[in-house]
């Protein structure tokens, strides 16, 4: 084959520029969802919400987001990337915008649906985008880029947010995407530029998407609300189990048939993708269970407010960024990258176990060292999980095999909330209703707790404040003490990990490749390589190798 069938490899200069575009858009999107992540008890007490309330408010963006990861993902693999990931930032946006008008929880709800289906757009394509520009080998570097910026919008997000509410009021929280998403809209346009694509006969899987789209929603729905709106073993809930399993049954035999499948069953033949995959929903539990229930750990069992939640969850993000900034650059210099899989899993593990420890009257410095060991661990697996399956996949797949491993992550971290919600909702009342006759205070406080009501902790008298606070630093630990055994599953999934050397080359150029390969057999021996395929990128120099 002609040296010339694929494009060089962009220099580190051409790869950076184009990153920031891509870079921009993903801190959008975490911005937007990490910046109320601290204001949320007191968005959902303003609201007049409960724990029910709550839990939704977060599993709609999530649900939303799971559903549709696959669908950008397969879309990227069709049609113009680019173009995609630009629509996805405005849709997210435009969510966003919108919740910062909600009048109660029912409306946020639905707006937050909307914000989680541009989510599923940002979260999947960069990713794609990502393998479109530098090979497995070189990613690592670029991975700790990625993981930096999903470290300060972790951590700026959260400041950012309760310094708001607790200034200008929590609604601007909604609002403050919108600048940051314009640039980020702008940068694209003008840095990305990536070979046309060659062309090809398109066929959507509408009916796949519709399945699968409609079987998750069910199951998520269904582990929801059984045990609160309806008992577990009802004709409502067999109803919707019964449902979800026939309509997510029903998907895997279309997903089976159909010529351009939304999720492709023969990626389960690919060990590694199976099996980080299941790292997937497991890890995710541990993502996004820390996210969500720290914060009411802080504000409702220790009494912190928003901005101060934002500072004491530091440790976590902290241990995440400097993880997937070193270990990405470990990677990219030897091409080794189990190993530290294995470590970051063993951590995380040991970090959940440690969390179950916690109560409302924990040392703190030990609650940041726990976190930071979460953090370190989720920083080592998180990036490293798609880097594997990029590199295992066929190139004309890594749009929705990409999308395949944020989708289970979603997944998990959807159910995972869901579940462990109701479980925190039941210990909670379970553990007030016991202390509750033990105290005496103001028949008011009494019966706002007795309604469920998330309440505002400064504001009640010290006997019904200890007890609540006591309840919920009781309830948070033993959530993490089921997310434990969890991440015991991720860390048995790496090991078993085929430990594949990384690829040298971007996913463009292994695309043309491919496009050429078969262009060749089709000519029978002469192969006519399209204008996409040879389209001249420049050299690199040694000076920018070695940057």
């Amino acid at each position: 084959m002609s040296e010339t069938t694929a494009p060089p490899a962009m220099t580190h200069r051409q790869v950076l520029e184009a990153l920031s575009g891509l870079l921009a858009g993903l801190f959008v999107a975490v911005l937007a969802s990490t910046v109320v992540s601290t204001s949320l008890p007191k968005i959902i007490s303003d609201l007049e919400g409960d724990q029910t309330a709550y839990t939704w408010v977060v599993v709609s963006t999530l649900l939303a987001t799971t559903v549709s990861t696959p669908i950008w993902g397969k879309l990227a693999d069709l049609f113009n990337r680019k173009l995609l990931v630009q629509i996805a930032i405005v849709v997210f946006v435009l969510g966003s915008a919108l919740a910062g008008f909600s009048q109660g929880t029912d409306t946020l709800i639905v707006f937050r649906v909307l914000q989680g289906l541009g989510a599923g757009g940002v979260i999947s394509l960069v990713q794609v985008l990502i393998s479109d520009i530098v090979s497995p080998r070189e990613r690592g570097r670029y991975v700790g880029l990625l993981g930096a910026v999903l470290a300060v919008g972790t951590a700026g997000g959260p400041l950012l947010g309760g310094v708001i509410t607790d200034t200008i009021g929590w609604r601007w929280n909604f609002y403050v995407a919108v600048p940051f998403a314009v640039l980020a809209l702008i940068l694209i346009q003008r840095t990305l530029h990536l070979p046309k694509r060659p062309k090809r006969t398109v066929s959507i899987d509408y009916l796949g998407a519709v399945l699968i789209a409609a079987g998750v929603s069910l199951l998520l729905i269904w582990v929801s609300l059984a045990g609160n709106q309806f008992e577990w073993n009802s004709a409502t809930s067999w109803f919707m189990a019964v449902g979800a399993a026939v309509l997510l049954a029903a998907a895997v035999v279309t997903e089976i048939v159909v010529k351009e499948p939304i999720l492709p069953m023969n990626l389960f033949k690919n060990r590694s993708f199976t099996l980080v995959v299941v790292a997937s929903l497991t890890v995710g539990v541990a993502l996004f269970a820390s996210s969500v229930f720290l914060s009411q750990y802080w504000q409702l069992s220790r009494g912190a407010n928003p901005t101060q939640s934002g500072l004491l969850s530091l440790p976590q993000v902290v241990g995440s960024l400097v993880a997937s900034t070193l270990i990405g650059t470990l990677i990219s210099r030897t091409g080794k990258w189990k190993r530290w899989m294995v470590v970051g899993a063993s951590l995380l593990t040991v970090g959940l176990g440690l969390m179950a420890t916690i109560r409302y009257d924990t040392d703190i410095t030990l609650v940041s060292i726990y976190l930071a060991l979460m953090g370190l661990g989720l920083g080592m697996v998180m990036q490293n999980l798609v880097l594997v399956v990029q590199n295992s996949v066929d190139v004309r797949q890594i749009g929705a095999a990409s999308s395949a491993v944020a989708f289970f992550r979603s997944l998990g971290g959807t159910l995972g909330v869901s579940i462990l919600g109701a479980v925190l909702a039941s210990q909670v009342a379970g553990h007030i209703t016991e202390g509750i006759v033990k105290i005496s205070a103001p028949a008011s406080e009494l019966k706002a707790l007795a309604s469920g009501t998330i309440p505002d902790v400064n504001e009640l008298s010290k006997p019904v404040r200890v007890l609540v606070e006591s309840a919920y630093g009781q309830a948070i630990g033993e959530i993490f003490l089921i997310a434990a055994p969890l991440a015991l599953i991720t860390l048995l999934c790496i090991i078993f990990l085929p430990n594949a050397e990384l690829g040298t080359k971007t996913g463009v150029q292994q695309l043309a490749e491919t496009e050429a390969e078969l262009l060749l057999n089709v000519a029978g021996g002469e192969a006519v390589v399209p204008s996409a395929v040879t389209r001249p990128v420049p050299v690199i120099k040694d000076s920018d190798a070695r940057a």
